[in-house]
């Protein structure tokens, strides 16, 4: 009881400083990385694969693993329980066909290419952006009675930690961001119920891994 009464002060208080973390980490710290270190696959490796991971993935599984008995899932169980990917194969093919076809529409070709610093970005978006987005602070706030609101306050606030990114490549300020914006939303919503259903957090780390591959291959 002690502990359900501590989840809402902390969940506004982690809110409040990932995202300003994140957000000066974003426009300050992220270019300085890459000025002051010469080789860009390890200038990617430290900002994707550790600075990433320790303000995301650590807090978000210490904070998972102490409110766990007040969530939808526990620790152990969303990292272990099994899942039939076979049921969410159509999912994956809706991805492919829609990143294909906007390739397509945008660019008249569907030619595919990807980077040695995207591969990096790769091995780790889907771990710490869905334990933060679905194990953390979705697990924390949906019931079996209560689930659409969660969703849609945490595709806010996914949609919310790319704004600093967005601001910091200058992409904030064309209009290209609109249907961008309308994409993570949609796309954080998919992750969620794929969350919720599956009870897993492999599932949505499979989605948002394989989504983010076709992006860089095709667009």
């Amino acid at each position: 009881m002690k502990r359900q009464r501590l989840k809402l002060p902390v969940l506004v208080i982690y809110a409040l400083i990932f995202y300003g973390i994140w957000s000066l980490f974003e426009l300050f710290i992220k270019g300085a990385v890459s000025a002051a270190i010469e080789n860009e696959l390890i200038a990617q490796f430290i900002k994707s694969g550790i600075i990433k991971n320790l303000v995301w993935t650590l807090p978000a599984v210490f904070l998972i693993r102490f409110f766990q008995d007040d969530s939808y899932l526990r620790l152990k169980e969303m990292f272990t329980n099994k899942v039939n990917l076979s049921k969410f194969v159509p999912l994956f093919l809706a991805f492919t066909a829609y990143v294909l076809l906007a390739a397509l529409l945008t660019r008249g070709n569907i030619s595919a290419g990807i980077g040695g610093d995207e591969l990096i970005i790769l091995l780790f978006v889907g771990i710490t952006e869905e334990t933060v987005f679905r194990g953390w602070l979705l697990n924390a706030t949906i019931t079996e009675n209560r689930k659409w609101l969660p969703i849609l306050v945490n595709a806010f606030m996914f949609l919310l930690i790319h704004f600093p990114s967005w601001i910091a490549s200058g992409e904030f300020s064309d209009i290209s961001v609109i249907p961008n914006a309308l994409c993570v939303l949609a796309l954080s919503v998919i992750f969620s119920l794929s969350f919720i259903k599956s009870k897993s957090i492999w599932l949505p780390i499979a989605l948002h891994t394989y989504w983010d591959l076709l992006v860089f291959l095709f667009m």
